[in-house]
């Protein structure tokens, strides 16, 4: 028999903190897009692995070598590049686009209201990973 539980019971009595992570082999590239596009700083980092945290530290990505001989097998295969993305919410989307966009970085979506409520942008990473940056609002504003 299986037991659910909801997702508020969960929180009570299993903390849990998410941590995605990307198998790449362009490490030095996604540091320096993370760090100097983003202004996310690094937590840890050696020859393989590199763990980056939001400018709050509130929230970690990490990224590996493919074919490391540390890991196992499930975590060896490089990322080919698709079906990833992440969304960053930030509170004024406007201002990143602008200061993004005075850098000279490429805009995947440009800047724009969706119907839903959504302002957002998006951009790629260097490992191709699609980032969506937002600022929600209730669809009436």
């Amino acid at each position: 028999m299986f037991y659910f539980f909801s997702v508020a019971n969960a929180q009570t009595t299993n903390k849990m903190k998410l941590n995605a992570g990307i198998i790449t082999k362009k490490l030095q590239e996604t540091k320096k897009f993370y760090t100097e596009v983003l202004d996310f700083g690094v937590s840890f980092e050696n020859d393989f692995y590199l763990l980056l945290h939001t400018p709050n530290q509130s929230n970690e990505i990490s990224f590996l070598l493919p074919n490391h001989p540390s890991q196992k097998t499930i975590f060896q295969p490089a990322f080919n590049g698709k079906g990833v993305y992440l969304t960053i919410e930030v509170k004024n989307v406007d201002e990143i686009y602008n200061q993004l966009k005075n850098k000279g970085l490429h805009m995947e979506v440009e800047l724009q209201d969706e119907s839903w409520g959504d302002r957002h942008f998006a951009i790629k990473d260097p490992n191709g990973i699609g980032i969506d940056l937002v600022t929600y609002k209730n669809p009436e504003e």
